[in-house]
């Protein structure tokens, strides 16, 4: 089984590396109608060109994953800001594709939590559309929106889970099936586990993103990974990349959900046994907050394991 790994949008060893450097909508509206457009332009430019930076960190890293920032855009999305943020940035986003392609990197985006197609009221996924097409004219700047997913959670259960539920079949009908297509969902920590988020993926022929610290927080205990997880991974048979996983782990009890700096390798060590039966090559996305150096961390301590043999900076065969 090989295991490859990937980290979220900023390189902590980089120096000033964000790719998510923002402006607020209070800030954009004190200054004069050709500033504003003159800061967007900045900032989106520095980002792509920290997110360049990124790629090129990984490729000498051979980290084979990575997840792109929401925030490479700042306002992206805010009704009462016009900027076009494609036709400007056509070298960076050349650039971009061009490392992906070239060195066979796999990349992805996570839109926020308020990105959800389960709320009874309108605007809310009018939004969520809105949101879910900024990531994927990204990635179709990119020249990567055939190979690259938008993963979302399901969102809340409104205290109803049945009615939630079949609202989110009605609304997700709103988004248009190119994008629909490149999206995966995840269960989360609270509210819907990893069995209630595979019937809605098997129902919507929507790949999974098994999230394991999720799991661990969130689940019954008549949810067990043996059965689980043919099943998830049967979501992305029709996908060129193999299934994609998450990975992090509890900063403390009190704070079971919160993710910790770093990913603990007694907290997954059972979990990597558990994937080695099914003999399915995986990615894992590490969600911890010291990100790159989290990954690095992680793959040396996975790699002086008996038995498991290091492939690369960022890939493992268990």
């Amino acid at each position: 089984m090989i295991v490859r790994f990937g980290y979220v949008a900023n390189a902590l060893n980089l120096y000033d590396g964000s790719p998510s450097k923002t402006m607020t909508f209070a800030r954009y509206q004190k200054l004069p109608k050709q500033e504003r457009a003159d800061q967007l332009e900045r900032i989106t430019r520095t980002n792509l060109e920290n997110t360049i930076r990124a790629l090129h960190y990984n490729i000498g890293h051979e980290i084979p994953l990575y997840r792109f920032s929401s925030s490479i855009v700042p306002l992206a999305t805010h009704d009462e800001v016009d900027f076009n943020y494609i036709n400007p940035f056509s070298n960076e986003y050349e650039t971009i594709r061009q490392l992906v392609k070239k060195h066979g990197l796999r990349v992805s985006f996570h839109p926020n939590q308020f990105t959800l197609f389960t709320s009874d009221r309108a605007h809310v996924t009018e939004n969520a559309v809105k949101d879910m097409e900024y990531h994927y004219r990204l990635l179709e700047a990119m020249g990567l929106h055939k190979q690259s997913y938008i993963n979302i959670h399901i969102g809340g259960a409104y205290g109803d889970k049945t009615k939630t539920l079949a609202r989110f079949h009605e609304n997700l009908k709103q988004l248009p099936p190119m994008i629909k297509r490149q999206m995966t969902l995840e269960n989360d920590d609270k509210t819907y586990t990893t069995t209630e988020t595979l019937q809605v993926c098997e129902k919507e022929n929507i790949p999974m993103m098994f999230d394991y610290h999720h799991y661990f927080a969130n689940h019954t205990e008549n949810e067990f990974l043996s059965e689980l997880m043919p099943r998830i991974f049967n979501t992305w048979k029709d996908c060129d990349h193999p299934p994609k996983l998450h990975i992090s782990s509890p900063k403390s009890e009190k704070e079971l959900r919160s993710h910790a700096d770093y990913v603990e390798i007694d907290f997954i060590k059972g979990f990597l046994k558990k994937l080695k039966k099914f003999g399915q090559d995986v990615d894992v996305m590490i969600e911890a907050k010291q990100k790159d150096r989290a990954l690095l961390k992680l793959v040396e301590e996975i790699a002086a394991i008996r038995g498991v043999k290091r492939l690369s900076g960022g890939s493992v065969e268990i």
